[in-house]
């Protein structure tokens, strides 16, 4: 069913991207128990294995039914495109147990038997404990599953972001739409998100929309928040098909011989867009080494680099891309 934005002027004038570490970490928690998602992540799945496997998350599957309402409190949307997830989740602790409850009956509605469940009935007998405990299962998730691979994530996400904000300034705000998603239409002044949850219709009001990528929200396209929070569209970031693949995997011997293995590695491990410290990380290599292989590899044509936030993002030039696609 779909899912309408009602736009005015002055929504156009207030749409922004922005990034969530709370988000992927309350979808990563989704995607463990959803087979159907794991597609591109069984890497993942694998290397968080036995330590996800500690953690007991009945309490937030349980608010997180396959077809109907999922609470807006536990991921609200960022205030700015760069929240860390020590800020999110503090806003989560800070929830109004009244708000809490009604967004908490709403999704163990939808839930098969959530509403009899003992822990439902726990929760909605005493929300503020449920805010905490709930707060407390996706800090623990965040440290396990998201966090040691937050870099390479992160990385993914502000490419996007770099991305589609390139292309919103070239194209427009309608044909960014069909970029993103073919599961996005605009027609008069209305976005619509077909393929989702329920029948909603929202008018914005001057609140603008928020833009968010996400790695592990894959394969949805995501509308979500009611009032009062902003309204989002969440989408998957491109990318994600090589996100877990290792750059030894992908660097062609030929291209090794011809620049060494580790400027090589570099040239490859720039699918997306990625900073100094997301490659040094990446790769297993000192920050100073990685800078001085970008630094060799921006001097030959081979790379590109722009300031994004916090950091400097490089990518490939048209030569970088037929050099790193050769075969191995």
């Amino acid at each position: 069913m779909p899912f309408h934005l009602h736009f005015d002027e002055s929504d156009l004038l207030r749409v922004r991207f922005a990034l969530s570490p709370l988000w992927e970490t309350q979808e990563a928690v989704r995607t463990l128990n959803r087979p159907a998602r794991h597609g591109y992540h069984l890497p993942w799945l694998r290397r968080i294995g036995q330590d996800a496997a500690g953690l007991d998350l009945t309490p937030l599957w349980l608010l997180m039914p396959d077809a109907g309402y999922n609470p807006d409190f536990i991921c609200p949307p960022p205030l700015g495109p760069l929240a860390t997830f020590a800020e999110e989740i503090a806003g989560v602790r800070a929830t109004d147990p009244a708000t809490a409850r009604a967004d908490i009956e709403a999704a163990l509605a939808d839930t098969p038997g959530g509403l009899r469940s003992d822990a439902g009935r726990r929760m909605l007998a005493d929300p503020g404990r449920a805010v905490q405990q709930l707060a407390d299962l996706l800090e623990q998730a965040w440290h396990v599953m998201v966090e040691p691979h937050w870099p390479r994530l992160r990385a993914l996400l502000e490419a996007d972001v770099a991305f589609h904000s390139r292309r919103l300034a070239e194209v427009g705000f309608e044909r960014l739409l069909g970029d993103i998603s073919p599961q996005l239409r605009w027609a008069d002044s209305t976005l619509t998100v077909a393929g989702t949850r329920g029948n909603h219709s929202r008018v914005l009001g001057g609140q603008g929309l928020v833009l968010m990528p996400s790695v592990f929200a894959w394969p949805d396209v995501i509308g979500g928040y009611e009032a009062p929070w902003q309204p989002a569209v969440i989408y998957p970031a491109r990318g994600i098909g090589g996100l877990w693949t290792e750059p030894g995997d992908r660097t062609p011997d030929a291209l090794a011989r011809l620049l060494g293995r580790s400027r090589a590695d570099v040239l490859c491990a720039l699918g997306e867009p990625a900073g100094t410290s997301t490659l040094a990380h990446r790769l297993s290599l000192a920050v100073s080494s990685v800078s001085e292989h970008l630094s060799v590899l921006r001097a030959a044509g081979l790379l590109t680099s722009r300031r994004y936030g916090h950091q400097v993002l490089y990518e490939r030039t048209p030569l970088g891309i037929a050099l790193a696609a050769q075969e191995a």
